[in-house]
């Protein structure tokens, strides 16, 4: 382990999150709040940290898969750390333990909250809490890379390996810093885009931003206590529009602008991540039916829930804890199922799912035709064994991860559903679980232990795991 570079990279991370924090401070100057001096004082902090260590660059700069994912792991854990300082220091939220679960479930794009209501917060920190949604949606290093070349080579894409979601990472074109630079593009178009659309349609430009922030980046933090349900249809429509899109491949955006339609038209996974929705929408629109007074109100709920959920963004403009047991049971399934790889969104993927689809359905061809010779294929092109094996794992560790949380929190007494959802809720970054984690609930509920195990499965679920576990492995802190 080359620990002179992990601490190297962790530096350059708290240099940028104290650039990050000059934004809720300009808020609050903005706003004429005293909350902003505690968010300036943050940002010297983690200014004064970041400098101490990048003052001297590591004579070895070889970023391996080890040095990647550690340094990503760690970076994640300490940007939280220090994020979670100004809840505490402006008296927003006055207990630590909750302010770090409140930034975690931020930066990792969950959603999930332990504040019981939300309006009585700084204007600084509504926004440095939904703000948290946007950096960790795409990415700190991949904000990072598209900035400046941390090490230089072909290194960087462990960085961006250990931090993207999905069963596999590629570049877009031959540098990882130009594929970071155009990912972080289309993130700010998009973005962009739906803050202009909310704005039009009668949104103030503070809500704008900081709802743009939760549905581009698929986090959810709302900053009413009804979440979305109080803004008018139309405002939910374009919200349901820009969730769903940004659960789209963002590869699938870099092809139609290069032109590339058949790329697009070829991308498997696309087709079945809008085929889920539709049918979702379409099962629970039909299962809703009578509990509103016109058809396209239930439509405009069930997609926004179906949308909400799959992308794991966790806005909600109705209590779906009340609807019948089949339109739940769908939306628990949307939970694991998640948006697609190379989105902002969580979960398990639809990419990695069908790939175990269709290794399941191989393995039964093989009983009837042992002689048999196929290859599983996705887009076309033969799926590398490399990618098959760490499919597997990652479900293996994934449902050994939710098993043991549900365990664990089991110590608060509460009933299976209320446990079960919020470690699902948690692990595939959604935010709202069932009965008492519901839509208008919260996570304040759990003991402090709780919360822990649940700060440990968002950000195990944003990360895919692997950085995250490799962390308890002893050999990987090890001198080479």
């Amino acid at each position: 382990m080359n620990y002179w570079i992990v601490l190297y990279i962790l530096g350059w991370v708290l240099k940028f999150e104290s650039c990050f924090l000059l934004l809720p401070a300009l808020t609050g100057i903005i706003y004429r709040e005293h909350t902003a001096l505690a968010y300036f004082a943050v940002a010297a902090l983690c200014l004064i940290c970041g400098l101490l260590l990048t003052r001297r660059k590591p004579k070895s700069t070889s970023l391996y898969t080890r040095e990647g994912f550690v340094s990503v792991a760690l970076s994640w854990m300490v940007m939280s750390i220090f994020g979670a300082l100004p809840f505490v220091l402006t008296g927003d939220i006055p207990s630590y333990v909750d302010a770090l679960f409140e930034t975690i479930s931020g930066f990792t794009t969950t959603g999930a909250s332990i504040l019981p209501e939300v309006e009585s917060l700084s204007r600084a920190g509504l926004f440095w809490r939904s703000f948290t949604h946007w950096i960790g949606g795409m990415g700190v290093f991949v904000f990072i890379m598209a900035i400046l070349p941390l090490m230089g080579g072909g290194t960087n894409m462990n960085l961006m390996k250990a931090e993207s979601p999905g069963p596999s990472v590629s570049r877009l074109v031959p540098h990882a810093k130009d594929t970071a630079k155009i990912l972080y593009i289309l993130y700010f178009s998009i973005s962009l885009c739906e803050i202009i659309l909310l704005c039009v349609f009668g949104m103030s430009l503070f809500d704008s931003l900081t709802t743009t922030f939760g549905t581009v980046g698929t986090g959810g933090f709302g900053i009413k206590n009804d979440s979305i349900a109080g803004y008018s249809p139309a405002l939910q429509n374009i919200v349901t529009v820009f969730m769903i899109l940004s659960g789209v491949n963002y590869a699938a955006y870099f092809y139609l602008l290069s032109r590339k339609i058949k790329d697009v038209v070829h991308m498997e996974e696309i087709r079945w991540y809008f085929l889920l929705i539709f049918a979702s929408a379409g099962v629970i629109a039909a299962n809703t039916r009578s509990l509103y007074p016109t058809v396209r109100e239930t439509l405009r709920h069930a997609f926004f829930q179906v949308g909400s959920i799959i992308t794991t963004t966790g806005f909600a403009t109705t209590d779906f804890d009340l609807w019948p047991e089949m339109s739940k049971c769908i939306l628990v399934v949307l939970m694991f199922v998640g948006a697609c790889a190379g989105s902002t969104g969580g979960g398990m993927k639809v990419s990695r799912l069908m790939i175990l689809f269709k290794a399941i359905r191989k393995e039964l061809r093989l009983i009837i035709h042992p002689r048999e010779v196929r290859k599983i294929r996705m887009d076309g092109h033969p799926v590398e064994h490399e990618v098959m094996r760490s499919a597997n794992v990652f479900l293996v560790i994934y449902f050994l991860v939710l098993l043991l949380s549900t365990l664990l929190i089991s110590v608060d007494e509460y009933n299976f559903t209320t446990n079960f959802t919020a470690v699902v809720s948690a692990l595939n970054n959604i935010g709202p679980g069932l009965d008492l984690v519901g839509p208008t609930q919260n996570f304040s509920i759990f003991s402090a232990f709780s919360k822990f195990i649940l700060m440990f499965d968002m950000l195990a679920g944003r990360l895919e795991l692997f950085p995250m576990m490799i962390l308890f492995m002893p050999t990987t802190w090890k001198h080479r």
